[in-house]
């Protein structure tokens, strides 16, 4: 994610993409093989350090429909995020609703029924988290008061 190498280039956070548990099908010649992703272990897609030395944690989802729900993350990315949001880290979901990115605060997206009265959110819903897109996901320029070149 351009994003994660922005922020590492100019020392605001290290963030890596978690690499995806798959088993090896049939081996190929020159290095070629078919695979299957196997269960995920619940890591979430990212994590890493940002300056100061606090964890990040997040999961990134997408939708092509008007709206996101709540059930796109398993109860195992759920728990996960919620133990990682229990001992200090910054834990969210960012997500992108059409071709628009949102950086939804763990707790907010975990009690959502009890903030929006559903188990979904449409982009109108999050205003408040809209983040940037300018050649890369500015998903933590607020966090930074970076402003984003246009």
């Amino acid at each position: 994610m351009r994003g994660c190498m922005y922020y590492k280039e100019r020392g605001f956070a290290d963030i890596d993409k978690t690499p995806e548990p798959f088993r090896v099908i049939k081996k190929g010649t020159r290095g070629i093989f078919t695979g299957q992703f196997t269960k995920s272990k619940a890591q979430p897609d990212f994590k890493g350090t940002m300056r100061g030395g606090k964890t990040i944690v997040f999961e990134v989802k997408s939708t092509q429909e008007d709206n996101i729900k709540q059930s796109v993350l398993s109860k195992k990315q759920s728990a996960t995020l919620e133990s990682y949001y229990n001992l200090g880290a910054i834990a969210f979901v960012l997500i992108a609703i059409q071709d628009e990115f949102f950086t939804v605060p763990w707790d907010l997206w975990r009690d959502m029924k009890e903030y929006f009265g559903r188990k979904y959110v449409k982009a109108n819903d999050l205003e408040r988290y809209h983040v940037k897109y300018s050649l890369r996901v500015c998903f933590l320029d607020k966090v930074f008061l970076i402003k984003v070149k246009e």
